[in-house]
């Protein structure tokens, strides 16, 4: 990577160590000479019936397009073997459907203008695809054996990503909160 920008995506890359030759390889072969505008570098941890996942997202914003790199590992074929499951997206901004930002604040009361949230979480949508969340629907009446249907939520998303500064540090807060607004304006634009 040559370009200042391109070195801070590879930065931002290496500081979370999960795999990062091939998730850079992945992000520089997805770029096809581009230059990112913004980036945002996302580590998510997991446990399932007492086995640690690990996925990292990488979006990078150029100037015509959104670039998607996700990497998930997962058991493989052997007990001891883990296999790398590796996607890469890109799509043009025109085709951007939605950009929704959520900001948790902390103790909104002592509020001062220009203080970062603590939690941003990005749902970007270009496929109109849906993700149902469905679970069975509650009764009040705790002595009730009734089948109650399901109860649940309908989102249009391609992807979300959850940021916190318990979780992820302030600087990362900061980041997603700074490239959700280059990407907000790049839809603006794209728009046009």
């Amino acid at each position: 990577m040559s370009s200042p920008r391109l070195r801070l995506l590879e930065e931002s890359i290496t500081r979370l160590g999960f795999y990062p030759e091939l998730t850079t390889d992945a992000v520089i072969d997805g770029l096809i000479g581009q230059e990112p505008q913004s980036h945002l570098v996302h580590l998510e941890t997991h446990f399932e019936h007492g086995t640690v996942h690990r996925h990292i997202t990488v979006l990078a914003l150029t100037q015509r397009y959104l670039l998607v790199v996700h990497l998930d590992d997962h058991e493989h074929h052997q007990p001891d073997e883990t296999a790398t499951h590796l996607s890469v997206e890109s799509f043009s901004l025109e085709h951007l459907k939605s950009v929704s930002v959520n900001y948790v604040y902390i103790d909104s009361s002592d509020y001062q203008r220009g203080t970062l949230p603590s939690e941003v979480s990005l749902n970007i949508a270009w496929t109109g695809s849906q993700r149902l969340d469905l679970q069975p629907a509650d009764c009040p009446d705790p002595q009730c054996h009734a089948n109650h249907g399901y109860t649940g939520l309908a989102m249009c998303e391609d992807i979300s990503l959850r940021i916190s500064s318990t979780a992820d540090g302030a600087d990362a807060v900061k980041q997603a909160h700074n490239f959700a607004q280059a990407l907000r304006k790049a839809q603006l634009e794209a728009g046009r």
